[in-house]
């Protein structure tokens, strides 16, 4: 068994459009059975749209612009790529993140190639592998993690080969506890982005704040109405399971069982309705309550553009996650 430490580089932008970001850098690391560096990939790839790099993507990769000038075109590239891949009898992808994969599939799909051998391939989260032994919860970069683990960086960090050789001296250190049957995955297509899966979780925690009664139906007409476009049932039926995932780790409501506060998981107070007032589960309880929502839906509204000034600050990522 062979193991292919992949990273790709794309080229992000800071603005809005319509036309997709594209792969310009695949570098890729073959380690044997023993963990130990067979041989390694390094391409650049001249993308259709955007083929000049935006300034943050040139200070951010270091990659001239002559060079992608240079570069063959996406085809050819992937070709030989999976010339070099067909080196090894058996291989399983190591990614840090799912971005590489998900970008690699885009771009074969948009160049109308054949995605069967991408959508078989079996891969490994090393972030999530790593998160997991370290402890974590939030996502961090390959940087970080090397420093975490001691291990000295070299190379130059956003250029697809120098990553990919970094990802494979943490998967060398992590290697114990990766489960090589619960921890693999393959690539499966989202209807959703990441941005309509935060929306929808902070849909949850207005209502958790609110002590409302977690309905799908309640969110989606009083709350997420204008903001997602469900028309296509594909993305309705992913935003719904990604909503139950998430409201079922969610604190469960006074009257629902929820411990007591002092957390000795004593029988929860239960909510009576006011005398004269609504009964909980009533029309006009319902009506209250969606009323309140389409107050606080603001507070949904504002945590979106905070985040976005965020992420605007920040500027695009490459393909890892971060």
């Amino acid at each position: 068994m062979d193991y292919i430490i992949l990273d790709i580089e794309f080229n992000g932008r800071k603005f809005a459009s319509e036309l997709p970001m594209e792969v310009i850098e695949i570098g890729a690391v073959r380690l044997n059975g023993e963990l130990a560096a067979v041989d390694e990939f390094s391409a650049l790839i001249k993308p259709v749209y955007f083929s000049k790099l935006n300034s943050f993507i040139k200070k951010k990769t270091g990659i001239p612009q002559e060079d992608i000038d240079r570069a063959s075109g996406f085809v050819p590239v992937i070709r030989s790529f999976l010339t070099w891949l067909g080196r090894s009898e058996e291989c399983r992808f190591v990614t840090w993140g799912g971005e590489d994969f998900k970008r690699i599939v885009l771009d074969t799909r948009m160049h109308k190639l054949d995605d069967a051998y991408w959508m078989s391939a079996v891969y490994y989260d090393l972030l999530k592998v790593y998160l997991r032994g370290r402890g974590l919860t939030n996502d961090v970069s390959v940087e970080a993690a090397l420093e975490d683990l001691g291990i000295p960086s070299e190379g130059s960090a956003h250029r697809a080969l120098d990553d990919a050789r970094m990802t494979a001296e943490i998967f060398r250190k992590t290697f114990a506890v990766l489960d090589p049957e619960s921890d693999a995955r393959q690539y499966k297509d989202t209807f959703s982005n990441a941005k309509e899966r935060r929306t929808v979780k902070n849909a949850i925690r207005l209502a958790q704040s609110q002590k409302f009664e977690l309905n799908w139906e309640l969110l989606t007409e009083h709350v997420l109405a204008g903001k997602i476009d469900l028309a296509d049932p594909r993305k309705a039926a992913e935003l719904k399971a990604y909503f139950e995932a998430e409201a079922a780790k969610a604190p469960k409501p006074r009257g629902q069982g929820r411990p007591g506060r002092d957390g000795g998981g004593g029988k929860a107070e239960s909510r009576q309705p006011d005398a004269g007032g609504p009964g909980e589960g009533s029309a006009e309880a319902e009506s209250m309550q969606a009323e309140r929502m389409e107050t606080d839906r603001a507070e949904v509204d504002r945590a979106e553009v905070d985040r976005a000034g965020a992420e605007r600050s920040d500027g695009p990522g490459d393909g890892s996650a971060v």
